[in-house]
C-alpha cells in the first residue's frame, strides 16, 4: 500500500504558497489538460503574461481578485513513490483558526520565505503554530531565489536566524531547501542555479521523509463510534464496534479493557468490508469484536489493561478560539466533543492568553477572541480518556460546540490533568 504524506503550507503574504503548490502539482504532471486551460484563461484575464499556477488552488473569487490565500484548499497528487494531500493554509493573522484547522492533521509543515524579505512576523507565527500542533516534519522554503541572484549567502542568512528561532520551539526535524516556485527550481529537480545546495529537491524530500514511526504504534486506543448489532436471524450473535484506531495495534487475541466500566475481554476478530485482518494499526477504520458480551456504548474507549489513558474530568488544554461573536470567558458552558465522546464543558480559568508572534504569555488576560491562543482550565460533566496532545494527538485533541447555534467555537489540545475544582 501506498503510503499517504498529509502536509501543510504556510507562509506570508506574497511568499509563493499557492504557486509553489501549483508548481508541484503541474511539473507531476498531477493536473488536467482542462484544469491548465482554465488556468490560462483566468491568468490572461486577470493582465498576466504569464500562467500563473497559484490558481490551481486559490479558488476563491476573493482571493483571486486580492491574490492572497483565505480558505484552507485541499489538493490530492501522486508519484509512484507516495500519495500527498496539501492543506493551503491562510497567511493572514486574522486567518488563524483556518491553518490551525488545516494544519491539525499534517505530518509535515512546509513555511515559505521570501528570500528578498527573510524571516517576518507570520513566518514566525506559522513555524510557532506548528510546533503548538506537534507537526513532527518542518521545511522551510526560501522561495523567490531567482530575485536575490541565488545568493547562497542570502539562502546561509536566513537559515541562521530561523534556526535560532527555532531553537525555542519544539521541533524535532527541520530542513531548508532553496527554491524558485514560478520557475520551478529545487521544486520537483534539483536546479543548476543553485550548485552550491547539495540537498535535494523538495518533492524529493517529501518523497523520502519517515514519517512511519511518527505514529504512535505503543498505546493502543480504540474510541467506540457505533455499536454494529444487525437486526437479522443470520446475524443473531453478532455485536460489533465499530471506529478508527487512535493509537497502537489491534489484532485478535489481544486482552483488552473497555472504558469506563473497566470490564476486561480479549480481541476476537478485527474486520473490515473486505474481511478480517490480522491487525489494525493507527488511523485504520474497523470493526472490533470481543469474545465476552459486555456493556460497551459509543464514547467508551477500547486500550490495553496494562496501559490506559488518563480518566479525568479536570483538564489544562491549550485553545485556539474559532468564534467571530462571543469571546472565551471563565464560567463559560459549552459541549466538548473529543474523540467519540460529548460532553459538557466548565471553562474554570483563562490562565493566559499567548502572544504567537512573540511567544510573551499574557498572564493578565481573561479571555480569548477570535483567533487568540490561550491556556485554559475546563471541567467536564463526563470523565474523558485522554492523554497528553504532545503524546497522540487524536486522543490529546479536541472541539469546542457552542450549545445554542450548534457552531464549533474553539480546538483544543490536551497538556494535562488541571487540579481538580475545590468541593
Amino acid at each position: 500500500m501506498t503510503e499517504l504524506l498529509r502536509f501543510a503550507t504556510a507562509g506570508s503574504v506574497d511568499d509563493g504558497k499557492s504557486t509553489l503548490i501549483g508548481r508541484l502539482l503541474y511539473d507531476s504532471k498531477a493536473i488536467f489538460d482542462d484544469q491548465l486551460e482554465a488556468v490560462e484563461r483566468s491568468s490572461k484575464a486577470m493582465g498576466a503574461d504569464y500562467t500563473n499556477l497559484a490558481l490551481l488552488t486559490d479558488g476563491l473569487r476573493a482571493e483571486r481578485e486580492q491574490g492572497i490565500t483565505i480558505d484552507v484548499a485541499y489538493r490530492y497528487f501522486a508519484t509512484p513513490r507516495r500519495k500527498f494531500i496539501i492543506a493551503d493554509t491562510p497567511g493572514h493573522i486574522q486567518y488563524t483558526r483556518n491553518m490551525v484547522t488545516g494544519a491539525s492533521t499534517a505530518d509535515l509543515a512546509l513555511v515559505l520565505v521570501d528570500a528578498r524579505k527573510g524571516l517576518v512576523e507570520q513566518s514566525r507565527r506559522h513555524a510557532f503554530l506548528a510546533s503548538l500542533l506537534r507537526i513532527p516534519h518542518l521545511v522551510l522554503c526560501v522561495n523567490k531565489m531567482d530575485l536575490v541572484d541565488w545568493s547562497e549567502e542570502r539562502f546561509e542568512e536566513i537559515k541562521d536566524e530561523f534556526r535560532a528561532f527555532a531553537s525555542k520551539l519544539d521541533i524535532t526535524d527541520l530542513s531548508f531547501v532553496p527554491v524558485s516556485a514560478l520557475h520551478g527550481d529545487n521544486v520537483v529537480t534539483r536546479s543548476e542555479h543553485t550548485p552550491w545546495y547539495t540537498g535535494s529537491s523538495l518533492l524529493h524530500h517529501l518523497e523520502e521523509v519517515h514519517i512511519a514511526s511518527d505514529r504512535n504504534l505503543i498505546d493502543t486506543r480504540f474510541p467506540v463510534q457505533y455499536v454494529i448489532r444487525p437486526h437479522s436471524d443470520d446475524f443473531h450473535d453478532y455485536r460489533g464496534y465499530a471506529g478508527t484506531v487512535a493509537g497502537g495495534v489491534v489484532k485478535p487475541g489481544d486482552e483488552v479493557m473497555v472504558l469506563p466500566s473497566g470490564f476486561t475481554s480479549t480481541v476476537a476478530a478485527v474486520e473490515t468490508m473486505d474481511g478480517p485482518l490480522e491487525e489494525a494499526s493507527t488511523g485504520q477504520s474497523v470493526t472490533v469484536r470481543l469474545t465476552d458480551e459486555i456493556d460497551v456504548s459509543r464514547g467508551d474507549m477500547i486500550c490495553r489493561p496494562g496501559n490506559q489513558p488518563t480518566v479525568g474530568q479536570d483538564i489544562d488544554a491549550m485553545i485556539c478560539w474559532m468564534s467571530e461573536v462571543l469571546p472565551l470567558r471563565a464560567r463559560d458552558k459549552l459541549v466538548i466533543k473529543h474523540t467519540t465522546r460529548t460532553a459538557r464543558a466548565l471553562v474554570k480559568h483563562v490562565q493566559y492568553r499567548l502572544d504567537v508572534n512573540t511567544l510573551h504569555r499574557d498572564d493578565a488576560a481573561d479571555s480569548l477572541a477570535l483567533n487568540e491562543i490561550g491556556r485554559v482550565q475546563l471541567r467536564t460533566t463526563l470523565p474523558l480518556f485522554y492523554d497528553e496532545y504532545r503524546r497522540n494527538r487524536t486522543t490529546g485533541s479536541f472541539i469546542l460546540i457552542d450549545e445554542t447555534t450548534n457552531t464549533t467555537v474553539g480546538a483544543g489540545m490536551i497538556l494535562g490533568p488541571s487540579a481538580p475544582s475545590p468541593a
